[in-house]
């Protein structure tokens, strides 16, 4: 006799209920995690971009922000984690790129790229600062023999990273000269191409200029030519007020590849 309140017969319903209690329940299968660190220097910098030095080097690091404090087996270790943010930062692809060659759910790493980047941020400060974790005198030697320019403290550029329009009235100075939208970043290397300054909060319609006209500091940076054929005005020497009236005398020198690069040092003129 079928019941009313049930789909099937009821007798087919005892029987499956006598079927599950019989049957053994599928096991959890899980993904093979293979520890990153076990793999070659040559695999590790192909993926990662770090070799197994670099890699222990920031877990030990990053360890107290990224850590998992629970209690469950198949918990992501610290080296896991940082594996899983620099493949994302070394690629930018999709993150379901990124769990399937990490065996992961597509959650999964995007959780722990946030984790990694918000623990590498906490400690941008410590590493990146200018002129460098040398003596100026120590940074100017060592441009002094690249190339047999005094003086230098770094070498400047901007460049422009593509975003997606942001929404909002201020949506149209996100949109630079070749008319997409993106930041403006501004970058200075030592001569051992160590970052000793990122500014990375103007937006692209902002001139060159005016990041660095915003940004005081004393000493000279080297760069190149720029996309104009007029040497560019990214090489200065700056004061305590950069603001004041400024003389600028622009001189080329040759590169160690012969090719011209060009020295603004900028005086002032304090009323």
């Amino acid at each position: 006799m079928a019941c009313p309140f049930l789909d099937e017969d009821i007798v087919d319903e005892g029987a499956n209920i006598v079927r599950r209690a019989l049957i053994p329940p599928v096991p959890r299968v899980f993904r093979n995690r293979n520890d990153p660190l076990a793999a070659s220097d040559d695999y590790l910098y192909g993926r990662y971009r770090f070799s197994r030095q670099g890699l222990v080097y920031l877990t030990n690091l990053l360890d107290p922000y990224i850590a998992k404090y629970t209690r469950r087996s198949r918990a992501l270790s610290s080296v896991q984690s940082v594996c899983i943010g620099l493949r994302f930062f070394a690629s930018g692809t999709f993150l379901y790129t990124i769990g399937d060659a990490e065996g992961l759910a597509k959650a999964t790493v995007c959780r722990e790229i946030r984790k990694v980047y918000l623990a590498l941020k906490a400690h941008m400060n410590f590493f990146i600062t200018f002129p460098g974790h040398l003596p100026e005198q120590r940074i100017k030697e060592a441009f002094f023999s690249v190339a047999g320019f005094p003086n230098v403290l770094g070498a400047i550029d901007c460049t422009h990273v593509k975003i997606i329009a942001p929404p909002g009235p201020e949506e149209r100075d996100y949109i630079n000269r070749k008319r997409f939208h993106s930041l403006n970043i501004q970058m200075i290397c030592d001569a051992s191409f160590l970052i000793t300054n990122i500014e990375a909060r103007w937006p692209g319609s902002a001139h060159d200029a005016l990041i660095y006209r915003a940004w005081e500091f004393n000493g000279i940076l080297l760069g190149d030519r720029g996309p104009s054929s007029s040497p560019p005005d990214s090489i200065f020497r700056s004061g305590d007020s950069f603001r004041e009236g400024i003389q600028s005398v622009t001189q080329p020198h040759k590169g160690p590849r012969g090719d011209d690069v060009w020295a603004t040092e900028i005086s002032l003129q304090v009323p």
